[in-house]
């Protein structure tokens, strides 16, 4: 026997016993002892540091990072020896039943273990351990494979023809003709061998799509980054534990061996995935010194520091001063965005005849996030069916799954069809889709339903130009409700804010003119100072640190919510259907508390925040259904223009009146309800 062989085996067998890997195998041990089934082949799974391990051996920490496959071998004679010498599995007969599977926790930090999937060349060709990292965008069903197969010498005489001495086990990037077939032949007689059936091992099996997450980047739709890249999607194998143990749509760092599958003609490169770690990116953990000293300015007024910030946003695109409440709502769409199961959603549906200019301000505003999805007319928002390379079902993410934890902005909502309509209305109700598989088309048993999350915000908007022109208008209009009758009601109560922007095409402001003109002229010209002090960089940083502010309801806050919530309910009411405001209300306006919270850099929602959620909703809702008793004006955040610190004491003169008005609107209509009011 080779002495260095012979040596690694001894430090396996040392490390074993100092890393509590010998009590777990002695562990799965006992439970194929206990079973007293006979097996072909006894699986483990044996994790792996390599910095220990390159402590004690640095030969051994190095055939493991570089050969796994032949460091599996040494590692299954070891266990061998273990298990005859102790007594732990009676029914083992050979060391080729035994398979071993190393886990490595994790790879040295060097550009060399990394494999990158938007670099060339695809270094698939070495067998050994990789670490990558990207985001899923299609997942197969599970199956089945063959993890071992016993193979008997069909010439009776041979001593192979019983026993457990023609063990074949699956190896990293085979295939399964790779482990069993029809024309093997016996090593110590040349004759055919045949399959005993009875000893056929099976495992779970799942075929996986993952794309380097600079996809996110292309499908923007505008990037501030010009930068060229090549995206390649390339095939993961999840096997047995660690099927089903990935999400699509999320981010993902593996660790895995590349291998080449031979698939008829063609070859695929594909990853034996080892190890799955979901990836979740740290926010900044800070904002801009211009943002503070914006901040310790307006610190007097709990609404002056957003109204600012809504003020100057995007002057990139648009002017500083205009749109100024459709900028605040998709700030506190911005930062009401994450990756939580029950997280609160903020959708936006804007009404519009400027829908160049509103499409450019969603583009841009897209970019502030990682997950910022424009989605493509010519593809799927949700997730769909095909067919993989191997002919198997496919799971495929479309926009709204890619842009998990962000924004997932579908254009102009008066483009899709019906179907398409009340598919996004299901989902804005239930933030779920459903995939139906056939079996029959896709080589299945039985049929399949898939459940799907979807958590994302969705932008949209309605052309009002268009809308009137398809569309026959509506009679009777009550006091300030807009014509939006090409969209479906229920669909409109989905969205969480239905806003109208403050400058019809007919009459576009002066600024905004000056401003598109100077911009086809000079496209990277600065036209404010205000865009150098406030970079786009610098909002970007602010969102990311704002959105992951874990915020509370303070029982003042939630007390005005629930009491204007009560009173609208009571107000908004016909005859016929009963209340008109939707049960999804209360929870819109809790999100919007919460933004409005998250935007101030505030972790306690006051009832300046509930304020400006319910003026918002309110706003939103004569939109919908026309003026209620409350009557607040068609532009209740930005009454008049924020020029200076006198504009700014006005409106929060405004905002103090429309509370007081607010609370005198719950004591007529919900008197059962007490607000603290400021004074108190």
């Amino acid at each position: 026997m080779d002495p260095e062989i012979q040596k690694m085996r001894e430090v396996v067998l040392v490390y074993l016993d100092r890393s509590g890997g010998l009590q777990k195998f002695v562990h799965d041990c006992k439970k194929y002892n206990d079973s007293k089934q006979s097996y072909a082949v006894y699986r483990f799974i044996i994790s792996i540091n390599p910095s220990d391990i390159a402590e004690l051996d640095a030969t051994l920490g190095n055939y493991i990072l570089h050969n796994p496959l032949q460091a599996a071998q040494i590692f299954q004679s070891v266990c061998f020896v273990a298990i005859k010498t102790l007594s732990l599995i009676e029914q083992l007969q050979t060391e080729a039943q035994i398979s071993i599977l190393l886990k490595p926790t994790h790879l040295p930090p060097l550009p060399s273990y990394v494999l990158s999937l938007s670099a060339y060349p695809f270094n698939y060709t070495s067998p050994r351990f990789y670490m990558s990292e990207g985001i899923v965008i299609a997942m197969g069903t599970v199956t089945k494979y063959t993890q071992g197969a016993r193979f008997l010498c069909t010439e009776e005489t041979c001593p192979f023809s019983e026993g457990f001495r023609c063990i074949r086990v699956h190896c990293p990037g085979a295939t399964e003709s790779a482990t069993v077939r029809t024309d093997f032949v016996c090593s110590l007689c040349s004759s055919p061998l045949q399959e005993d059936m009875k000893f056929r091992v099976l495992g779970d099996k799942q075929i996986v799509e993952m794309i380097d997450a600079k996809i996110l980047n292309a499908l923007k739709g505008y990037s501030i980054d010009k930068s060229h890249f090549r995206i390649q999607a390339f095939t993961l194998f999840l096997r047995d534990e660690l099927a089903n143990k990935m999400t699509i749509g999320n981010h993902y760092r593996i660790i895995g061996i590349p291998a080449c599958v031979q698939n008829g003609l063609q070859a695929t490169a594909c990853i034996e995935v080892t190890s799955v770690q979901l990836y979740k990116p740290n926010g900044p953990s800070f904002v801009s010194d211009n943002f503070k000293y914006l901040l310790s300015l307006t610190s007097s007024s709990c609404w002056r520091f957003t109204a600012i910030l809504a003020n100057i946003f995007a002057s990139q695109v648009v002017p500083p001063g205009t749109y100024n409440t459709l900028k605040l709502a998709i700030l506190l769409s911005l930062v009401q965005t994450c990756e939580k199961e029950n997280a609160d959603y903020l959708d936006l549906l804007i009404v519009t005849s400027d829908t160049l200019v509103i499409d450019r301000l969603l583009n841009y505003s897209l970019c502030l996030l990682p997950r910022g999805i424009r989605h493509p007319p010519c593809s799927d928002i949700f997730p769909s069916v095909s067919k993989d390379k191997h002919g198997s079902a496919s799971i495929q993410a479309c926009s709204a799954v890619l842009a998990k934890g962000g924004i997932c902005y579908i254009g102009d909502l008066s483009s899709y069809k019906k179907d398409k309509l009340e598919l996004l209305q299901s989902v804005l109700e239930s933030r779920t889709t459903t995939v139906f598989i056939p079996g029959k088309k896709y080589g299945e048993e039985a049929d399949q339903q898939v459940t799907v999350s979807v958590q994302t915000n969705f932008w949209s908007f309605v052309d009002v130009d268009s809308s009137s022109k398809k569309h026959m208008q509506k009679e009777n209009f009550l006091i300030g409700q807009m014509d939006v009758s090409l969209i479906p009601v229920n669909l409109l109560d989905g969205f969480g804010l239905l806003i109208y922007n403050e400058f019809p095409s007919c009459r576009l402001s002066s600024p905004v003119v000056h401003h598109i003109l100077k911009k086809a002229i000079n496209p990277e010209a600065m036209l404010y100072k205000v865009s150098q002090q406030f970079t786009t960089q610098d909002y970007e940083e602010f969102i990311l640190f704002a959105r992951n502010l874990h915020v509370e309801l303070s029982s003042e806050a939630e007390s005005l919510i629930q009491g204007y919530y009560l009173a609208s309910r009571r107000v908004r009411r016909d005859s016929i259907h009963g209340s008109t405001l939707s049960a999804s209300a209360l929870k819109i306006l809790i999100s919007l508390a919460k933004a409005h919270a998250k935007l101030s850099l505030r972790r306690t929602v006051l009832q300046e925040d509930a304020v400006i959620a319910i003026l918002l909703l309110e706003s939103s809702l004569t939109l919908k259904h026309g003026t209620s008793a409350l009557c607040v004006a068609p532009n209740p955040l930005f009454p008049f223009d924020l020029s200076d610190e006198n504009s700014l004491q006005e409106r929060d003169i405004y905002l103090m009146q429309c509370y007081h008005q607010l609370l005198k609107f719950i004591a007529a209509y919900s008197p059962g309800i007490h607000i603290n009011t400021n004074e108190e």
